[in-house]
């Protein structure tokens, strides 16, 4: 069906609405088969069910994308009553139909259980890991199949850009926009608003929009969640912020490592040009606009805006001098608005409801909700959407669950590979853009990486800087050489070759770094060093003088021993070593001959006892 005006829509949407109320009573199964649950194996999930409910059922059987608790996947929801069962099996579906579909039975050990309190907990709504979310953007995920235009049409979707089409001028858009108070999700934090403004505003007839689904932070996956589980939102954003800056054509650029994505945002855009949400004179307005995809092939930099631009013509992903402003002179030297996936999924929000409504979500600088991909060494991890301001004590603690086997909360890194690592003393920090930036980190696309008391953060600072020093595009000596510097003397250091000076040189590359390179890359690549030395300066320290690595992570800096009166003489750490550099009898406690040892741990991993020391 070709909708041709607002009321076509209403009433194909009313249509929609009254034959699904007719189905409410029914049963209802929904699978997550997101990329995650996918890795979990949820397809054969899929095909268990496909398989005992047959194609006659009364039971309605729905496949959606990510809910978020991807580390529970596969991840089954019963409705009407929404009960949450995690890890489900190709072997515990007939079990859910026959007790829980068809008798309203629990299946106690598909249950959440809270790791604190050891309950299981029956219905989703009810889980921590849900329960102080704002699931503003990221709700509808749960009641979707992105491959069915209806299912978005059924929560409202498009209504926004009905609103927006025929209701306010490309001005009033721009200035809703801004007093939302929305500022870009994709790192910057750039006002949208005032970019949208300034695109505008930009001489020539000829602009463009894109979507960056670039996402190239380690850990993180919330852009290629929102794009697989609800492409329509995210393409109902690009029209509206097209139609105010006055643009025709868009781009959705994607890394190729996101097939699902590639699937579900192409399958939408297919639907939104038959249904006439997309193509020339949408819904009758006399506004035109198409999309195209564009995959890019996996480069970090490739996220920043020019460098993305450049690989869309076809060129090396290389970022540009920033004088030369996109809104100004962008894709093909036209201007340009870029925005990532999830600050395109708020627009229709924020035109929908008002930006009245919207800004008084979040903090004075930092409007609405914010997603992260919650991981690391925490009991609950996964993606969260949380209001701006929420403190990374309720984030930890509230929604993570807190650190699993009973550790201590060491830091926690935010902004992706060149963010910062924030201390425990600084837990009710509020989480916005500001405060972030304020503590020497910073907001990114939504990285939140967790680490406990066995993290050592000169090893978190290598590693990070491993990573962006072969990121780095080289096209600028301070980005390309200051991170490969920064990684050799971490490197140095954590082999016990450190020596007196390396912080103060690290501090000094790092500044230099910072101020001298081109992007943004550059620009914030000397993060993850120059925090761990201001708030861990003891353990760089450590390293350097006393030769020892007070996480016992760094091999060259520890020393595996067992403690005679611990050990059991069970013969375990004997039996495990690589190397057989542990002796020992029954009834004799074990010994470790260090001229063997290689330091892997494995004695220490499967001693029952604890009885491995690391010195």
């Amino acid at each position: 069906m070709h909708l041709k005006s607002p009321d076509d829509l209403e009433q194909f949407r009313t249509r929609i609405l009254e034959k699904r109320k007719a189905q409410d009573t029914k049963k209802r199964v929904v699978l997550c088969t997101g990329t995650g649950c996918r890795g979990a194996g949820a397809l054969d999930v899929y095909d268990a069910f496909k398989k005992a409910l047959g194609n006659k059922s009364d039971i309605e059987f729905k496949t959606t994308c990510c809910h978020g608790f991807c580390e529970r996947g596969p991840i089954t929801i019963i409705e009407p009553e929404g009960i949450f069962y995690q890890r489900v099996t190709p072997e515990t579906v007939p079990q859910i139909i026959a007790e829980t579909v068809k008798k309203d039975q629990m299946i106690e050990e598909l249950l959440y259980q809270d790791p604190q309190t050891e309950e299981a907990i029956p219905a989703e709504k009810d889980i921590p890991f849900y329960k102080k979310q704002n699931r503003l953007v990221f709700g509808h995920n749960r009641l979707i199949d992105p491959t069915q235009i209806e299912d978005y049409l059924a929560v409202g979707g498009y209504q926004a850009l009905v609103k927006a089409l025929f209701s306010m001028s490309p001005e009033e858009i721009i200035a809703e926009v801004k007093s939302s108070g929305l500022r870009g999700r994709g790192g910057g934090g750039f006002p949208a608003g005032r970019k949208w403004e300034s695109c505008s505003q930009a001489p020539g007839d000829v602009r463009y929009v894109i979507c960056n689904c670039d996402e190239g932070d380690p850990g993180a996956y919330m852009d290629r969640s929102l794009m697989e589980g609800n492409p329509h939102r995210v393409l109902e954003g690009m029209i509206i912020g097209a139609y105010a800056i006055g643009a025709h054509e868009g781009y959705v650029y994607v890394r190729h490592e996101y097939p699902l994505a590639v699937e579900n945002v192409g399958i939408a855009i297919e639907q939104a040009h038959k249904m006439g949400f997309l193509g020339e004179n949408i819904l009758g307005s006399g506004f035109d606009f198409d999309v195209t995809i564009s995959k890019g092939g996996g480069a970090f930099v490739a996220g920043e805006s020019t460098a993305l631009m450049a690989s869309i013509e076809g060129y090396v992903a290389e970022p540009r001098a920033k004088y030369i402003h996109t809104v100004e002179s962008g894709l093909w030297d036209k201007p340009t608005n870029l925005n990532n996936v999830e600050t395109w999924a708020n627009v229709p929000v924020i035109i929908e409801k008002g930006a009245e409504w919207y800004s008084k979500i979040g903090t004075e600088g930092s409007k609405g909700t914010k997603i992260f991909s919650l991981v690391g060494k925490i009991n609950n991890t996964g993606l969260i959407e949380v209001p701006m301001g929420m403190t990374l004590r309720e984030i930890v603690y509230d929604i993570g669950g807190g650190i699993p086997d009973g550790k201590r909360f060491k830091a926690v890194q935010t902004g992706g590979p060149s963010g910062g690592c924030i201390p425990e003393e600084m837990l009710d920090l509020p989480v916005d853009f500001d405060a972030l930036t304020e503590a020497g980190s910073m907001m990114g696309s939504g990285g939140m990486i967790v680490m406990d008391e066995s993290t050592c953060m000169v090893d978190v600072a290598k590693y990070f800087t491993n990573f962006l020093k072969d990121e780095s595009c080289g096209k600028c000596t301070s980005c390309r050489d200051g991170t490969l510097r920064m990684y050799e003397i971490l490197d140095r250091i954590t082999k016990g070759e450190g020596k007196e000076g390396d912080i103060e040189l690290l501090e000094e590359i790092g500044w230099t770094t910072t101020e001298a390179s081109l992007c943004a890359l550059g620009g914030t690549a000397a993060n993850p060093v120059l925090s761990t030395i201001r708030y861990f300066r003891d353990e760089y320290e450590a390293h350097i003088k006393d030769k020892r690595c007070p996480a016992g992570v760094c091999p060259a800096l520890i020393t595996y021993t067992i403690d005679a009166e611990a050990c059991i003489a069970c013969g375990k750490c004997k039996k495990e070593c690589p190397t057989k550099a542990i002796t020992g009898e029954k009834k004799v406690p074990h010994e470790i001959v260090q001229a063997k040892c290689i330091k892997c741990g494995t004695c220490k991993e499967v001693c029952p006892v604890d009885a491995v020391k690391v010195e």
